[in-house]
């Protein structure tokens, strides 16, 4: 195995290993989510037009608990089932990505994960730049680059793995 793939390999369990911190975190107190993470203040009432399932999201939160209900009692844009949900998105990530370490010459699971890696740097652009959400602050920020910098890897990193003579896919037949 090439010394990319095993540099890429210990890359994909560190950042795994500092997901499942997040997960622990998001559980734990949901506060951080709104205090370090998704800061930004955005102007709910002219949101742009986001279908028709956003518009039955915002009736059926006007009609069980009131106009002011797309925010927590706190005036905050995250609450504790938003915060649960993200945790398992992470921790799912987390292991997707540590499976990925393990078994790097899967081509199936390598796909997957790089997805994962595309997958969070939409989301937190979105959040940044169409949601307003999130705030350009190093807790953004840092999630943008493990993605960005995931994404170069493993794209880097699939050309050693065509590369590779021999793969284990071969070996099994």
């Amino acid at each position: 195995m090439s010394r990319f793939l095993n540099v890429l390999r210990s890359w994909l369990v560190m950042v795994s290993i500092i997901a499942m911190g997040n997960t622990l975190q998001s559980f734990r107190d949901h506060t951080f989510l709104y205090e370090k993470l998704y800061t930004g203040k955005p102007d709910l009432e002219n949101q742009p037009g986001l279908g028709f399932v956003h518009i039955v999201e915002i009736w059926m939160q006007e009609q069980t608990h009131g106009l002011g209900s797309l925010r927590d009692g706190c005036g905050h844009s995250v609450n504790g089932l938003q915060a649960r949900t993200f945790g398992i998105w992470t921790l799912l990530s987390s292991m997707i990505r540590c499976l990925c370490a393990i078994d790097i010459h899967n081509k199936t699971l390598y796909l997957i994960t790089l997805c994962t890696f595309f997958l969070a740097l939409g989301h937190f652009l979105t959040e940044l730049f169409v949601f307003g959400t999130a705030a350009p602050t190093i807790s953004v920020l840092a999630p943008l680059v493990v993605a960005s910098s995931s994404i170069l890897g493993m794209l880097v990193g699939l050309q050693y793995l065509e590369a590779e003579p021999g793969s284990r896919q071969k070996k099994r037949n």
